[in-house]
């Protein structure tokens, strides 16, 4: 599928606001409301937009710390990096879990409670973890951006 300038605005508009009606975000492209709503489907069916979630407070419900966790494996083996991606798969603490290049294999988003319930889980399920040879961890003090999804503008 091909995106034109009209599908750009779409995934632009639904991304700043998923619960956006289907007759404004027609109004805001220059479509009547069936077309739009075609659009839209279009591009969820071809893999354009992969869902839809509301944004949580995640101070409101109890979480005070977030932690950036930088893990290191002891090999770099594709089973090895396998178990360890399956096991931070099942620890719904872990928010993000990227595989990167460098001296460290993984750096994790964690979020928690507290101090101390974050240190109980990073010494119960991640130093523990299979294959892991060291854990560094720095507590976030202050977010400057967290802005999700992909800048629509800047892929033509």
């Amino acid at each position: 599928m091909e995106l034109d300038q009209i599908d750009r605005q779409l995934l632009a508009l639904l991304q700043a606001n998923g619960r956006i009606t289907n007759v404004e975000l027609a109004a805001r492209v220059g479509l009547t409301a069936p077309p739009c709503l075609r659009r839209v489907r279009a591009l969820e069916e071809a893999g354009y937009i992969e869902g839809y979630h509301a944004r949580l407070s995640a101070r409101r419900l109890g979480v005070d710390i977030t932690v950036l966790v930088l893990v290191s494996l002891r090999s770099q083996a594709e089973d090895v990096l396998r178990a360890f991606e399956e096991h931070v798969a099942g620890l719904p603490q872990v928010r993000q879990c990227h595989m990167v290049n460098g001296e460290i294999d993984f750096i994790l988003t964690v979020v928690s409670r507290d101090l101390t319930s974050f240190q109980a889980f990073l010494t119960t399920h991640l130093t523990s973890a299979p294959g892991v040879a060291s854990v560094k961890t720095s507590p976030v003090i202050r977010t400057a951006k967290d802005e999700p999804g992909v800048p629509v503008e800047l892929f033509p």
